[in-house]
């Protein structure tokens, strides 16, 4: 195997349909669809995937229904749809996401656990925008962990990770011992924008926003704390580190101020808090981050992760070859990524 890359493409290749295989002695993940019953949408939420029909199949647009079958989306009439492409659907703007709501609502397909799913946004076209230090205990928890004693900041601390680290919902993450063994799990919100634009206001940021999906910012922290001179972005950039769907809920569907967050590895309870405790929110978010720096439709932001990161524990607590790593935000998805050892 000549790179992490290829490893993924490979792996992903071997998962179309079914389960993945898992190494000896490992779980054995659900087949790659969500694994349990759609969760409650409150009625008509709308869930937007990038999926693959069947092995060989090219990636298309779909929809997926509350009953959990899912819509294929190629064939329906939205001026400038690219039926493979989830970004084209995003620029065209609300009459676009009508009619694609129309068609989910009365069409029909085949049970989402029998495709598969790829991130919302498999190729983003720039690197994914990342929020630190958003919750206060995990701002004080990385404080013990370094022995530091800093103010916490009076903006967003931002960051990026690079566009290859999206990662499939149901896919494996890459464990490759010569270049970390520190991998720790981090549930995050993302927000995806909808319209760009730069200097946002505050008051007027939340109109920006097209929607919603999950995210994990896989991050290995050997790499991110002791190389590189203690910066973030390589720790946080490798290949596969950012899992990212199962699907995208328009903004309109869901409200972001209290949802439920959860992380849990080989089904034991490691994070467990409320986007009500983000310090900064979504709107303050946009907005710093817009200052002098244009966000385009697409662009997806990493909005923070809670306490409860593996490399905070006492002992420290990180992923191995074998684990099963959930990301889940109540009603919004669930993320299920099986680490898996690169071949020698």
């Amino acid at each position: 195997m000549s790179t992490r890359r290829d490893f993924l493409h490979l792996t992903a290749a071997a998962t179309a349909v079914g389960a993945l295989a898992s190494p000896a002695g490992a779980q054995t993940p659900p087949a790659p669809g969500p694994g349990h019953p759609i969760p409650p949408a409150g009625g008509d939420m709308l869930r937007l995937v990038t999926f693959v029909p069947a092995e060989g199949k090219a990636p298309r647009l779909g929809a997926v229904r509350t009953d959990g079958r899912v819509v294929d989306l190629s064939q329906v009439a939205v001026p400038g749809l690219d039926p493979a492409r989830m970004v084209s659907l995003i620029e065209a703007g609300p009459k676009g996401l009508d009619i694609v709501r129309r068609a989910a609502a009365s069409g029909d397909g085949p049970q989402v656990e029998t495709v598969r799913l790829l991130a919302p946004i498999p190729t983003p076209a720039r690197n994914i925008y990342a929020v630190g230090w958003n919750y206060l205990e995990h701002f004080a928890e990385g404080q013990a962990v370094r022995g530091t004693h800093m103010e916490y900041p009076a903006h967003p601390v931002f960051f990026t990770k690079g566009v290859n680290t999206v990662n499939g919902p149901y896919d494996p993450i890459p464990y490759d011992a010569e270049v970390s063994t520190a991998i720790d799990w981090e549930v995050e919100l993302a927000v995806v924008i909808g319209t760009g634009g730069r200097n946002i206001k505050e008051a007027d940021a939340m109109n920006h926003v097209f929607g919603y999906t999950v995210i994990n910012d896989t991050t290995a922290r050997d790499i991110q704390i002791t190389l590189h001179g203690g910066q973030w972005f390589k720790g946080k950039s490798l290949d596969g580190y950012g899992p990212t769907g199962p699907w995208i809920v328009p903004a309109a569907d869901l409200d972001p101020s209290d949802l439920h967050l959860l992380l849990r590895v080989n089904g034991v309870v490691k994070q467990d808090a409320s986007t009500r405790q983000m310090y900064f929110k979504v709107a303050r978010i946009i907005a710093e981050l817009s200052r002098g720096l244009t966000l385009v439709p697409g662009d997806i932001i990493a909005t923070g992760t809670p306490p409860g990161i593996g490399n905070a524990r006492k002992p420290p607590e990180f992923l191995k070859p074998g684990d099963v790593m959930e990301t889940e935000i109540v009603g919004l998805g669930i993320l299920r990524n099986t680490i898996q050892a690169v071949p020698a």
